[in-house]
């Protein structure tokens, strides 16, 4: 039995959008991604979005943005345990990396070790919510104001988890949050990401950072470039230090069958996730995430502890044996990778939660099947490692 970390969530209601841009005669951004903007804005409830190609240029843009709009410099507080692309566009728009640990149980940034890190140049707190689960965001927000932080989020892992406390989706809690729709991801677009903003100022300036940084895209009533009337000139008038990180229209139009199909798919990763979690819950070899809210569950995160302890080697080689795929938890602890020694960073020197994942954690994939049967082998192999 194969179980890979994701599987492929089309149909034909998706090769049927393809065919209609196709039909259509136009392939780069237009109508299909703007009408794509609108419904994600209608379904997760933000001011404004803004599509780009992946999710790592959404958070490219919000970098741009801090940097080239709001003028901001210093350090950016980051959890130690994120993608590479959470990190760097921070060294690329000269921001200093303020590294921080991150809590066992949920995986995401530990609220009281951010408290403790921030200094005299701090400006922002970048809240990574980790394999689908919300940061505790009432300690975050509450953080932030108190220190006069902006606070964004990488949500590219958990488009559709709830913070309940807040009755938000996450992703929309901060001032930014960037999400992904990469193969592996909730929703699958080929490649494709989002920005959602809480202000539609920020909006335009993220559709003009998206292409060339010209106002061509830009609302007659944008702040950024008073519109002469001139076609001519307008279109090829340039504001920003802007990249070509436009999405596809073919990305678009699949976007929006997705997001239709998303309450059913969210559905099943639910059913999924709660027979993994009554399946492992009083393993006490083994910890699972502890959920804040209600998970998305992009995967299940295994951490190693007590007879498993240091013996994740052998259990990955078992797994691999078997048909299950398996990774690290995201990245682990990033510090730790050697391209650290091209960015400017704060090294605060409490990992330890980071650094014990780094060493004993993995996660395997969840998705739209049903994986009774996939859980219960891997429940299998690891009580069968002593």
């Amino acid at each position: 039995m194969k179980y890979p970390l994701a599987c492929d969530t089309w149909d034909q209601r998706e090769v049927n959008a393809i065919q209609e841009v196709i039909k259509g005669g136009r392939y780069t951004m237009g109508p299909h991604v703007k009408k794509f903007e609108q419904e994600f804005c209608d379904y997760f409830k933000c001011k404004d979005a803004v599509m780009v190609n992946s999710g790592s240029t959404a958070n490219l843009l919000i970098l741009a943005l801090l940097k080239l709009k709001y003028e901001l410099g210093g350090d950016i507080i980051v959890p130690a345990v994120s993608w590479s692309t959470t990190f760097y566009p921070l060294q690329q728009y000269g921001f200093k990396l303020n590294f921080v640990d991150i809590d066992r149980y949920t995986l995401n940034i530990d609220p009281d070790k951010v408290e403790k890190a921030i200094t005299k140049d701090t400006c922002a707190i970048f809240a990574v919510n980790l394999l689908g689960n919300s940061c505790d965001f009432v300690k975050l927000k509450d953080i932030a104001k108190r220190h006069n932080l902006i606070l964004i989020e990488d949500n590219c892992e958990s488009l559709g988890a709830i913070n309940t406390e807040l009755d938000r989706y996450t992703g929309t809690i901060g001032k930014l949050g960037s999400f992904s729709f990469f193969f592996s991801h909730h929703l699958q677009t080929m490649e494709g990401g989002m920005i959602a903003c809480d202000d539609k100022k920020d909006a335009d300036y993220l559709r003009s950072l998206r292409a060339h940084g010209w106002c061509r895209d830009l609302p007659d009533d944008n702040d950024i470039y008073k519109k002469t009337g001139d076609k001519f000139k307008d279109s090829f008038t340039f504001v920003t230090p802007g990249y070509s990180v436009r999405p596809l229209e073919m990305s678009g139009a699949i976007g929006s069958v997705q997001l239709k199909k998303w309450p059913e798919m969210r559905k099943q990763r639910i059913l999924n996730a709660e027979y993994f979690i009554d399946k492992f819950k009083d393993n006490p070899n083994v910890l699972i995430q502890e959920e804040i809210g209600s998970s998305s569950w992009f995967g299940f995160s295994l951490t190693l502890k007590n007879g498993l302890y240091g013996k994740r080697d052998e259990l990955v080689k078992k797994l691999v044996e078997n048909g299950v795929e398996c990774r690290p938890i995201v990245a682990g602890n990033f510090m730790k990778n050697p391209v650290i020694d091209y960015i400017d960073y704060i090294d605060n020197r409490d990992y330890i939660n980071s650094d014990y994942i780094h060493d004993n954690g993995l996660f395997i994939g969840n998705d739209v099947r049903d994986l009774k049967e996939n859980i219960d082998m891997v429940f299998k192999i690891i009580e069968e490692i002593k």
